[in-house]
């Protein structure tokens, strides 16, 4: 690089970066650091850049990797970075432009050739490279750990220098370097239970720093701070494209790899946390934020459950959910198992139902001039069921679906129309789904006796999950009406309209017990309006009811369990969090660039 360095395209033939590749030792006191790191070419800002970047500097970085374990170049950069770190926050404060300038050049090819050795070589030959020591000439594991100094500086970096337009780079330089650090795992398919990181960040000189980096990573999260307007950089001759990773900041807190220091290692202002997490849940990192704030941090999650603004928070979760065919499956995941931690919560079950909304303008199906957030919620989670039902068939949706709606089956409340309408709709879909996989087993079934073969076990498995389902349904219908009955006239209405659906299990082994209350309310109130006369309008037929609700006898309906169900983790959720996670940072990570055909931890065409 050097001082005559201008464009990517010039790299292959710089003398200074031969010089740090080749055969030579470098001592960190040489002039040839500062002539090395005064290069000013606009820093890549797309993936495009990074790649030519990538293919201009091969050459050198395989060069390094072959002659540094004689020359220890690598190490010595690294002490000279190090050494400069230490008179970074006294420079910001003189605005020492070009003291920063060129420790943020030094951290930049660092992070880049950390980036080669961490793709080509196991940790283990990786530690090598930084254990190797001058004066003898050979490696020692006594001597100073670089790497383990390396990292701890990066997040003093990330944590102590104040965020200004002068630093605003090099802070961005520093997250990158971190993510680079923590990358080995892209590079296998297995998750990596034990990593030189991870020994890095959970004990030694580096753990004092991993709470205030988690809590500095949650502070940028909340500020989305702006690249510095142009003319405002530290760096000659840069592009209005500013440097390198703008918003990664955020990013990398979204999908934060310390989740053990999340609980209650520190404060943080939960108003402007909750705001800011509000505001951004059109995306995969946020919402897998909210989600680990709410899983792992009960007194945020309290805090969150006590505001009375809810509506802020749920209603970006039911738009992810309602747009399920353009959201990936971890998105929709995320946003299902945080609606199921809500639900655990009876006071937001009730409170969901006391907040009016005016013109959902997403909502397609129907125009909803005016419902509750409860009754919204109930609908978009049965339409995240019936899509489910006819695409992706994914139980594990469907479970956590139901789950949420059992939850809050008791607290329904004044429940609209169109949601009462909705929830024996999917039953009546459940019930001919039901018939049909019960018809196409006795077929199965009588042509495999015809032709003496086995029966095929597929449809008796469907008819166990469809009836499980079905059960779960007239579970949550029988919770609302043992529970909740007066306040729900609509439903009873939906019920009586659609009474010939629930005639074929009323006597089904599965769900006889189930089915006595709800025929108790069907029969009751059948009565009423039958002593009432035909030709009934819909607003006399609701005023049987009400009247109705009254005269019920509620000793007659048997008493249920409630039903209340919990979100828990799976036994090992790191093997579904951490692909996810670091497919998260590959594709937005806009000021890194991994090659595809390296990556093995995910596949490149999965969601």
């Amino acid at each position: 690089m050097g001082s005559n360095s201008s464009r990517i395209g010039d790299l292959p033939k710089n003398e200074y970066l031969k010089k740090l590749s080749g055969t030579e030792s470098i001592s960190e006191n040489d002039p040839f650091w500062n002539q090395l790191l005064s290069f000013s070419f606009p820093a890549p800002t797309s993936s495009t850049e990074l790649k030519l970047l990538e293919e201009a500097t091969i050459s050198v970085c395989r060069s390094l990797v072959e002659n540094n374990p004689r020359t220890g170049n690598l190490g010595a950069l690294i002490k000279v970075f190090l050494s400069r770190t230490k008179e970074l926050k006294l420079s910001a404060e003189c605005q020492n432009h070009i003291f920063i300038w060129q420790t943020h050049n030094a951290l930049f090819i660092i992070c880049c050739l950390l980036k080669v050795f961490i793709c080509q070589m196991s940790e283990e030959e990786l530690q090598l490279h930084f254990t190797y020591e001058e004066k003898s000439g050979n490696y020692s594991s006594d001597s100073e750990d670089l790497l383990e100094e390396l990292l701890c500086c990066l997040m003093q970096l990330i944590t102590d220098i104040p965020l200004l337009d002068i630093t605003y780079e090099i802070s961005v330089e520093a997250i990158s370097t971190m993510v680079v650090f923590l990358s080995c795992q892209l590079f296998h398919k297995e998750v990596l239970r034990q990593s030189i990181s991870h020994k890095y960040l959970m004990r030694g000189p580096c753990l004092p720093y991993t709470s205030k980096l988690v809590k500095t990573l949650l502070y940028n999260f909340i500020r989305q701070e702006k690249p510095p307007p142009p003319g405002a950089h530290v760096f000659p001759q840069q592009s209005d494209g500013g440097g390198l990773l703008y918003g990664l900041a955020s990013g990398v807190a979204n999908s934060s790899p310390f989740p053990s220091s999340i609980p209650h290692a520190f404060q943080i202002n939960f108003n402007s946390l909750y705001t800011a997490l509000c505001e951004q849940q059109t995306s995969d990192q946020a919402t897998l934020l909210l989600y680990t704030l709410l899983h792992q941090n009960s007194n945020i999650r309290t805090y969150m459950l006590a505001r009375t603004d809810m509506e802020n928070l749920v209603l970006p979760i039911l738009e992810i959910l309602y747009h399920v065919e353009e959201r990936n499956s971890h998105h929709v995941y995320m946003a299902l198992i945080i609606l199921l931690i809500l639900t655990e919560d009876d006071g937001f079950n009730r409170s969901i139902h006391e907040v009016i909304l005016k013109n959902i303008t997403w909502y397609s199906e129907r125009v909803l001039t005016e419902i509750s957030l409860g009754s919204l919620l109930i609908l978009v989670v049965i339409r995240t069921i019936q899509y489910n039902m006819t695409r992706t068939r994914d139980k594990y949706l469907h479970t956590n679906c139901l789950a949420a709606l059992a939850n809050m089956s008791a607290q329904f409340r004044s429940l609209h129309q169109y949601a009462a309408q909705r929830i024996i709709s999917l039953f009546s879909l459940l019930s001919k789904k039901h018939n049909k996989v019960l018809e196409q087993a006795t077929q199965s079934l009588r042509g495999s006796l015809s032709s003496n073969d086995v029966p095929l076990p597929d449809y008796a498995q469907d008819l166990n999950v469809i009836e499980e389902v079905i059960r779960m349904m007239l579970e949550i219908i029988n919770s609302c009406l043992t529970n909740s009955l007066h306040h729900n006239p609509n439903l009873v209405y939906a019920l009586l309209y659609k009474r010939d659906l629930f005639e074929q299990f009323r006597t089904h082994p599965s769900f006889q017990d189930i089915m006595q209350n709800i025929d108790l309310v069907i029969t009751f109130f059948s009565s009423r309006l039958l002593q009432a006369g035909a030709e009934l309008s819909v607003e006399r037929v609701l005023e049987i009811i009400k009247q109705g609700i009254v005269a019920l006898p509620k000793d007659r309906l048997k008493k249920f369990p409630e039903l209340k169900f919990k979100y828990v983790e799976e036994e090992q959720p790191e093997e579904f969090f951490i692909p996810y996670v670091w497919s998260l940072v590959y594709n937005s990570a806009v000021g890194l660039y991994w090659n595809p055909q390296d990556i093995q931890l995910f596949t490149m065409d999965s969601d």
